[in-house]
Order: C-alpha cells, then sequence, then structure tokens
C-alpha cells in the first residue's frame, strides 16, 4: 500500500512518527514507514551473508506488521544515534559501600541514556540501623537509596532520554522488607519504579504452615552475635551465613504484602526459586531480578532483545465459523524472526562493556507474542473459555518450538552461544520438557540463544500496528481516548477504537457483536491468572501481566490469586486494583497504559 494509506490510525501514524521515524536533528531521515522498516532490515541484515537477501526477507517480516521488533530496535536500527537496541537490562549487584553504591547509580544513569530499561536487587544493602563495620555510620537502608535512583531517573528523562522505567527486587527476608513493601504508600513516592518483592519456597511453606520467619542478612556484613542460618545472597558465589536479626510471623508478612497490591497496586511477586529452578543457565547463573516490566528474569549484567509475533494477522476467515489461526505460517514468520532477534545483539552498541559480554555470551532472545485479545474475538473465541486458552497455548507452543528449531539451525550454522555446556544445559526442566526432536538437535549441534520465549507488555508497538490489543491481555475497552506525547512534549487526544471492533463495523456494519466481543471489565481476575497459567508452560524466560481486579473484589479473593499463581507454577504474579495512590487502569478520557509509567516511557 502507498505510504499515504500505511496506517489505518491516526494514532499509529502519531506514534510512529514521535517514536521511530528517523531524524537527524529536526529533519527526518525516514520519509515514510517503509524507510523505517527497510533502515531496521538493512542495518540487522549486515552481519548476514549475503546482506540484501536477509535484508529482504526481514523487511517482508516487519512489512503489514506480522512480527513486531522491540520499540528500541525500531527506533535505534541503522540509525547514527548512541542508543542500545535492547530494550532492557538487569544490572550488577551493588556493593554494600557508597563508592560501590554511586558506581551502581551511574551505570544505571549511562543505561537509561542510551534507551534501556533497568532492574536492580536492593537486596545487597545492609538494613537500616544496621552499623557500618568500618566508619561507624548507620546505614539508612535499601528504600532510601531507592529514592536517589528515582531522582536520578527523573533527571536522565528530563535531558530526552526515550526510557526511564526502573524495577526494585528485595528479598522477602531481608530485615528491611516492611519498609520495602510500604515505600509506595504515599502517592508521589517512587513512581519511577516497579517493586517486587523476591518470595522464596520456604517462606510460602512457612505461610502455609503459619511459622515464624527470620529476616536475616550476611553475617559478615553485620557482625554481631547469635544465630545464623544458611541463604544464597546476592554478591555471593553461594550460600552464605546469615545472621538472623528478627522474626515475624510468615502470614503477618505476607498479609503485609497482600494489603499492600490490593491498597496501592504494589509490589509484585517473583517467585525467585521456580525462576532459577526454571533457569535454562541454572549452571551458571542465580536470578534475582528482572526487567522493569517482569517479563526477563535477568542475572547481574544481563540484557535481553524482545520482539513479538502480531496474532491478528494470521487469522484466516474471521468472524465465520471457518475462522482458524495459522500455526505453520507463524512458525514460519518466527523462524525468520529468530534470526534478526540473534543478529540485534551483534549490531547493538551497550551502555557498559559488562552488558555487552553477558549478552554475547548468552544470545538470549525473548519471542512472544501480542494481539491475542484482539485474535481471539476474529476467531469467535471468548477470553475467559476453556477454548479461547487452548488455542492461545497451541499459539505459544508453535512460536516456541518454532523458535527452538530455529535457533538449532543457526547453532549449525554460526556455533552455539558461548556459555552453552550441553550435558548441563540439557538438563534444565524446561528443555527437558521441550518435544523429543528439539532436545536430540540441541544435542547434536547445540543451539545458538540460551532463551528464546518472553511475553512482553507491547503497548506503544501495539498501538502502532493500527491498535492491536497488547501482549496477552485482553481488550481493555473497545473505544475510548488516549493521550500521547508528541515531538514538542505536549499531549494530543486520540480517540481510539480496538481493532476486532472497527475490522467487525467493516465487514459487518452496525451488526450486533457476538459474544466473543467481551472486555477486561467483564472478566474475573481468575479468568486472567487462567490465561496466564496457559502459555507459562511455552514460556522459558517469563510473562509480563496485569491481573486486573475490580475496586470492589473481596480481600481474602485477592490473596487467593496469588496463592494460585504460584500453586499453578507461575513465575510471578502482578495485580492492578483502582485506588487512591496509583489510580485506574483506565480512568476517564485517558487509555490503558503501562503498571509503572505512561505511554511516553512504557517498556517496548
Amino acid at each position: 500500500m502507498g505510504e499515504e494509506t500505511f496506517f489505518e490510525t491516526a494514532i499509529s501514524e502519531a506514534i510512529w512518527d514521535a517514536k521511530y521515524r528517523y531524524r537527524l536533528g529536526d529533519v527526518p531521515q525516514d520519509r515514510g514507514p517503509a524507510d523505517t522498516w527497510r533502515r531496521v532490515a538493512q542495518a540487522l541484515a549486515a552481519v548476514e551473508d549475503p546482506p540484501q537477501a536477509w535484508g529482504q526477507r526481514f523487511h517482508a517480516l516487519l512489512e503489514g506488521f506480522r512480527f513486531l521488533p522491540g520499540g528500541r530496535i525500531l527506533a535505534g536500527a541503522g540509525t547514527a544515534n548512541d542508543v542500545t537496541l535492547f530494550n532492557c537490562f538487569v544490572m550488577g549487584a551493588i556493593d554494600d559501600s557508597m563508592e560501590g553504591i554511586f558506581d551502581s547509580l551511574k551505570e544505571g544513569a549511562l543505561t537509561m541514556q542510551q534507551g534501556g530499561g533497568v532492574g536492580y536487587d536492593f537486596s545487597t544493602l545492609r538494613p537500616a540501623g544496621v552499623p557500618a563495620r568500618h566508619t561507624g555510620t548507620i546505614a539508612s537502608g535499601p528504600v532510601s537509596f531507592m529514592r536517589i535512583w528515582d531522582a536520578m531517573c527523573g533527571t536522565v528523562l528530563s535531558t530526552g532520554a526515550r526510557r526511564g522505567a526502573m524495577m526494585a527486587t528485595l528479598r522477602c527476608d531481608h530485615p528491611d522488607i516492611e519498609a520495602f513493601v510500604a515505600a509506595k504508600a504515599e502517592a508521589g513516592e517512587l513512581r519511577r519504579f516497579n517493586v517486587s518483592v523476591q518470595v522464596t519456597d520456604g517462606f510460602m511453606a512457612a505461610v502455609e504452615h503459619d511459622e515464624s520467619w527470620p529476616l536475616v542478612f550476611p553475617a559478615e556484613a553485620v557482625g554481631g552475635e547469635g544465630e545464623t542460618v544458611p541463604r544464597p545472597w546476592p554478591g555471593y558465589p553461594g550460600e552464605v551465613r546469615c545472621r538472623v536479626l528478627k522474626r515475624v510471623p510468615a502470614r503477618e508478612l505476607w498479609e503485609r504484602i497482600m494489603r499492600a497490591t490490593y491498597e496501592y497496586a504494589e509490589p509484585g511477586v517473583m517467585f525467585v526459586d521456580r525462576v532459577n529452578r526454571q533457569n535454562n543457565l541454572w549452571y551458571r547463573e542465580r536470578i534475582t531480578a528482572t526487567n522493569p516490566c517482569g517479563e526477563i528474569p535477568l542475572p547481574p549484567y544481563g540484557a535481553c532483545d524482545l520482539g513479538s509475533v502480531n496474532l491478528t494477522r494470521f487469522v484466516r476467515d474471521p468472524f465465520t465459523q471457518e475462522a482458524s489461526l495459522d500455526l505453520d505460517a507463524i512458525a514460519e514468520t518466527v523462524t525468520t524472526a529468530v534470526r534478526l532477534m540473534d543478529d540485534v545483539i551483534d549490531v547493538s552498541r551497550f551502555p557498559l562493556e559488562a552488558q555487552a559480554g553477558q549478552a554475547r555470551g548468552t544470545r538470549r532472545i525473548g519471542m512472544g507474542l501480542t494481539g491475542l485479545g484482539d485474535a481471539l474475538i476474529l476467531l469467535g473465541l471468548r477470553y475467559d473459555s476453556a477454548a479461547a486458552r487452548e488455542q492461545a497455548a497451541a499459539a505459544m507452543a508453535a512460536i516456541c518450538h518454532a523458535a527452538y528449531r530455529a535457533s538449532i539451525a543457526l547453532a549449525e550454522e554460526k556455533g552455539p552461544f558461548p556459555f552453552f555446556e550441553k550435558d548441563r544445559y540439557l538438563e534444565s526442566p524446561f528443555i527437558q520438557g521441550l518435544p523429543e526432536d528439539i532436545r536430540a538437535g540441541i544435542a547434536r549441534s547445540g543451539i545458538r540463544n540460551s532463551h528464546l520465549t518472553a511475553i512482553a507488555p507491547t503497548g506503544t508497538i501495539s498501538l502502532l500496528a493500527d491498535n492491536i490489543t497488547s501482549g496477552l491481555e485482553p481488550v481493555f475497552d473497545f473505544e475510548y481516548t488516549r493521550r500521547v506525547l508528541d515531538l514538542e512534549g505536549n499531549y494530543r487526544t486520540h480517540t481510539l477504537t480496538d481493532y476486532a471492533l472497527r475490522r467487525w463495523r467493516e465487514e459487518n456494519g452496525d451488526a450486533p457483536l457476538p459474544e466473543a466481543f467481551i472486555d477486561a471489565g467483564e472478566l474475573q481476575p481468575e479468568d486472567h491468572l487462567a490465561m496466564q497459567a496457559a502459555l507459562q508452560p511455552y514460556v522459558d524466560n517469563a510473562i509480563s501481566k496485569t491481573i486486573n481486579v475490580p475496586a470492589d473484589f473481596p480481600f481474602e479473593r485477592f490473596k487467593a490469586v496469588y496463592e494460585d499463581a504460584y500453586a499453578q507454577g507461575l513465575k510471578g504474579c502482578t495485580t492492578f486494583r483502582p485506588n487512591p495512590v496509583t489510580g485506574a487502569v483506565l480512568e476517564e478520557g485517558v487509555g490503558p497504559s503501562a503498571h509503572c509509567c505512561g505511554l511516553e516511557r512504557e517498556a517496548d
């Protein structure tokens, strides 16, 4: 189609122009969206042989929004800008010293300046009130230092940086966990952070059995005498003796965590032991943090590039009895997309050399899906039905298995990722659950990428792709208005109609809507959780999912959502209930936004 009809919606063109159109100063270099696709495709294919042929294949992949690379790839590939093509990073362990803290702050600032979101584990910092062993000063605790990061993030944003999202995690047995849980109770406090508690299996067992729970810190850092327990602790190579500084009833602490997220939507919960048990690189990594939206658990200095298959483009015969999802075409798309995303690792700049070393050593990618909510409507399936979950699982299975097979083929051509250790990699529970031909292929040829699948929120790029639903989320609302920042920093208001509803009206006029047209307000929280659980078996990284909870949802039932998430094998859980502190996901006159930040800073 011609450039003048490239986008079906005004907001899509506005997003492209403000976020992804390449400019040198004020002068546009991309005349139209086709130039953007060409720029990205050619830049990534430059490391291929022959580059021209692969550039054409990558360009075909991008046309029509069949595959949506992460926003940093679209904005940065093929430009002269000093930016990274990776959406997200987890930073190194914060050394518990003033010099170490501000070195880590600097690293975070440099990473955000180049467009990367950052995640930190603040568990390495001594709890408030503990004397420093060498200077005699009193520690102020992790939450006080998080405020410095929050201020830094706002300053970096004011310089025109594209991103500012951050994630902070803290162990559930850190002595400052109660202060961490309450850190965002006040409106405006730590607003540039998402926060999540690292919840261990031991803690969940203590909650179940109504036991006391020790709050601890490495004994060598706090000194003193008394009881110690072994714990894996960030900044240490393995388990370390930790001093028990306090004991609390486990159920009381769990109640505090649940009450906080019920009343102001945070903290989220990261089931950290499950994350590490399921990690394909269990033999060399200890993960304690994620990227800002939670879909990529990463080791220190880990990074991941993201991309999503747009399921709406693979629905055949929509709104008919014969409607179906073309799984073969999805697999074919994924095969090429894996190569494109693998090339990102070789083309991208990195803010820090340690990040480059991790990315090139593991070659992690996060291939996911988007437009699921709309695709299910096109297929005539209610989001909350068993049939919808089965179809979604089939789509994610096709993506996962095609990605692994493509990565094996790339390993045969280019070699496996440098940190690959065949026998230990094959012991990973996730790998053991893959089809036999994939496991045999890994044993024979290795694999190019340590991890291959993740489901990201994709808020902005889903708007770019004609306002399809984001990630695995249902439709938030079928018609609403949304504000978007333009190049001058001013908000412009757009009236939006959901993609599936536009398609229905184009084909059926004002005919009554089928029952598949349901939005988030008609779903129960358990329906959201069930969809996330249906896709988790095919995701080796993690899933970013916000479970919408109505304001009048009973607290005991709310707690059960998190307990069910743990029981169903999920790696984490995030909910959103409208509240006075963080407002509502859908406010009057404003569309859905990312959990931690506005549209101009979404982590895609």
